[in-house]
């Protein structure tokens, strides 16, 4: 695995409903967008990114492609992951959020490790206690069970990835990459 076989999607579509609607990504963090952080770290170590919004399109052009949800409403991560899926054309989807500001090369590291020593189709991180299920890899063969698992009315990311070969990745030596910025006292915190 290098990284002319992964793209990565970072997740900027939804409400921000914690945040009085303002768009999380698009935030600043000591002065630079919380996609920023995201973006920086992961640059190096794929060949495309993605960002899946749903709004504030040209904001979001800089940071990478971006494609939007074919399912309304904001139905969460899956449509965003459903929405890379059709337009990837690597063998690997990154998955990260746009508001953790604190994740690094770390996470792409051993992801494709672990990636690389099972056969499964989809490593999600765990901080040791739970699992991260919106910091993951994928094989991007999964675009149709993906869409056969949305069309059942389901929405629940970890379900879907348990309905597959996956395994939990232990970060619980960088549980810091999983705090992420939900509400304005959390970005207050972090300045």
């Amino acid at each position: 695995m290098n990284k002319s076989n992964v793209t990565a999607v970072v997740l900027s579509g939804g409400h921000s409903s914690r945040m009085s609607g303002k768009d999380k990504g698009l935030l600043l963090l000591r002065g630079e967008p919380l996609i920023s952080y995201v973006i920086n770290a992961i640059s190096d170590n794929v060949d495309s990114i993605l960002v899946s919004a749903n709004r504030n399109i040209d904001s979001y052009q800089k940071f990478g492609n971006v494609i939007t949800d074919n399912l309304s409403e904001f139905q969460g991560p899956l449509a965003g992951i459903l929405a890379a899926l059709d337009v990837v054309s690597t063998e690997y989807l990154l998955v990260l959020p746009c508001d953790s500001p604190f994740v690094n090369s770390v996470i792409i590291h051993r992801l494709e490790s672990v990636m690389k020593k099972n056969s499964c189709d989809i490593c999600v991180a765990s901080d040791g206690k739970k699992m991260q299920p919106v910091f993951s890899l994928l094989r991007s063969s999964l675009r149709d069970n993906l869409s056969d698992y949305l069309d059942t009315g389901e929405r629940k990311l970890g379900a879907w990835y348990e309905s597959n070969e996956m395994v939990k990745v232990d970060f619980s030596d960088h549980k810091e990459m999983f705090i992420n910025i939900n509400t304005k006292e959390d970005l207050k915190k972090f300045q």
